[in-house]
């Protein structure tokens, strides 16, 4: 048995796949006269057998995806297929006697600083095609197969050592029944995406790439963090049953649906679901969400060679606004960076990329990106109850930024006679000390707060929040965390306006009285927890938890806060 972090709830019983990537080190690049025959039919065969990927590909994404997304595998097949590309690798293996992979790096090298450096957008978009292709080419050549996991043949328990964003976009969601990591925490990536889905999941693990094989038979709980690797009979049974009760459980909070958020005493909360697609909002549907609380639109710009455009945009947010109907759908504007990059982008090497060049401050450099996303943004507010928020604030200057280039995307769409909701909202993520601190100035600039307690409690406590090692030093519970939270709330109050919360600790059973105590207005969740969460605060009391939670708030460790709170706030 490993033991892990608890990062999604349910039980899946299955086949390990081990996922991991092999770096592509290209060697042996000269050759002699004597090798170059042999060179020219590698070369052959992998270009063969690049095609016949390509071609399956090709064919799949036909069937499951848009013909504008299937056209992209059919221009990959056109470069591998390239006149000029296959005389450069020739040329390159006949004459500058390099081996093949040296010579279709050097043929991708040669022809890609070409086409970046022309003006025509369309024209260095192809520079990434070939990229891409070429890739390919020098995979097989070389004898790697990385996997892919949009292609699975079975269902499998993926095991790695951690997926990134671009991982998570390509799931096969039909064949993935569980994940497990050695390296993350609850609020990794990995975990929040498994939580979205629906996916059981145990992160942090730090071991279970070395002790789990391929084929292994596995099960997963990710209500406890635990991972049985070839279980015995018996074990199948218990986890069998433990399964089968979770679902039983989860049935019966479906009882909850279509039942209004309110207290005892009548206090009236939203429980609002977080999402990163489209596809998402039949999760927040199913769970009876009050809205989106956060739409993390970054995973627009994902898995893809340039910036979305402006109609891919709004197609996608009216698609959101349009499920949604009358509720309230907040938008966060692109947060990139950290442990989220774009290939065509140029992020520079950063020794802290979570304290560096990310979110508003990227957005703020490059305002065509952020404009062409509130004009998107602005026009599919015509359709639904829209709002805006922007990431990663520190101050007041950000915000007026920001603001202003929205007023000008506001204008043009004046100009152009295009509808859209001209009293849009607009709130900020609070997530930084510096937001928190200077919030009762901040709340005079917007409508409202959602403080993302993920970052917030990382950069009040210095603590990486994707450390598995220090994992123990992560509190949201931490006092310090919990009278930023309390003064954040106090300063939306006093203006009347409201304060939401996206982060994970939004969806903890436990801390949700605390916070219904402290005031939170909206509680916005991965769509799994909604109903577990409503379920504590109907039979909660508002005036009840108000005393308790100023109680709490006067404790001087994180010790205490947790003891308290683990004996039912007695």
């Amino acid at each position: 048995m490993l033991k892990g972090i608890a990062a999604s709830p349910g039980i899946s019983i299955g086949e390990a796949l081990i996922y991991s990537k092999q770096e592509l080190k290209i060697e042996n690049i000269k050759i002699n006269v004597c090798e170059v025959e042999d060179e020219i039919k590698r070369f052959e065969k992998a270009k063969d057998e690049t095609k016949a990927q390509l071609e399956m590909i090709k064919d799949k994404a036909e069937q499951t995806m848009s013909e504008k997304e299937a056209q992209v595998f059919k221009a990959h097949i056109m470069v591998l297929e390239d006149a000029t590309l296959y005389k450069k690798i020739t040329n390159n293996i006949m004459q500058n006697m390099l081996s093949a992979e040296a010579a279709c790096e050097k043929a991708m090298n040669d022809i890609c600083i070409i086409l970046e450096n022309l003006k025509d957008d369309y024209m260095r978009e192809r520079a990434v095609d070939i990229k891409d292709v070429v890739s390919r080419l020098i995979s097989n050549l070389a004898g790697i197969n990385n996997l892919c996991l949009n292609d699975l043949e079975r269902d499998v328990i993926v095991v790695c050592e951690d997926l990134t964003p671009s991982d998570t976009m390509q799931m096969d969601l039909d064949k993935i029944l569980g994940v497990v990591t050695d390296i993350g925490g609850r609020t990794s990536h990995t975990a929040i995406i498994a939580r979205t889905l629906e996916i059981p999941a145990v992160v942090g693990s730090r071991i279970a790439t070395c002790k789990i094989s391929n084929g292994d038979l596995i099960i997963v709980d990710g209500i406890s963090g635990e991972v049985i690797i070839n279980p015995k009979e018996n074990e199948i049974k218990f986890y069998s049953k433990k399964r089968e009760d979770y679902l039983l459980h989860t049935k019966e909070l479906e009882e909850l649906k279509n039942i209004p958020t309110v207290t005892k005493d009548f206090r009236k909360l939203e429980l609002c679901a977080n999402i990163g697609s489209p596809k998402d909002i039949e999760g927040a549907i199913r769970n009876d969400a009050e809205g989106v609380g956060l739409y993390r639109t970054e995973f627009l710009y994902m898995d893809r060679k340039c910036f979305p455009t402006e109609d891919e945009q709004f197609e996608a947010y009216k698609e959101v606004a349009l499920k949604m109907g009358n509720k309230p759908v907040i938008i966060r504007t692109l947060d990139i960076g950290g442990d989220k990059e774009l290939s065509y982008i140029n992020f520079e090497k950063e020794q802290n990329p979570f304290l560096g060049w990310r979110a508003i401050r990227m957005c703020l450099d490059m305002p065509e990106v952020l404009k062409v996303q509130l004009r998107a943004i602005l026009k599919a507010s015509h359709y639904g109850n829209l709002l805006i928020m922007y990431p990663m604030i520190t101050g007041i200057e950000e915000i007026r930024k920001a603001n202003k280039i929205l007023e000008e995307a506001k204008g043009e769409l004046l100009q152009e006679n295009i509808s859209f909701d001209e009293k849009v909202k607009v709130g900020i993520m609070i997530e930084t000390p510096a937001a928190a601190l200077m919030s009762d100035k901040l709340i005079k600039e917007v409508d409202f707060f959602s403080i993302g307690t993920n970052d917030l409690t990382q950069y009040t406590l210095a603590v990486d929040r994707g450390n598995e090692k220090i994992s123990n030093l992560y509190q949201p519970f931490h006092p310090a965390v919990l009278r930023l939270i309390k003064k954040v709330i106090d300063a939306s109050h006093s203006e009347g306006k409201w304060t939401g919360m996206c982060g994970e600790m939004a969806g903890n059973e436990k801390a949700a009285l605390l916070l219904l105590g402290m005031g939170l207005d909206e509680f916005s969740m991965s769509s799994i927890s909604i109903l577990k969460v409503r379920k504590v605060l109907l039979n909660s009391s508002f005036e009840e938890m108000k005393i308790i939670s100023e109680k709490v708030l006067e404790l001087d460790s994180v010790d205490e806060v947790i003891e308290f709170i683990d004996k039912g706030y007695k």
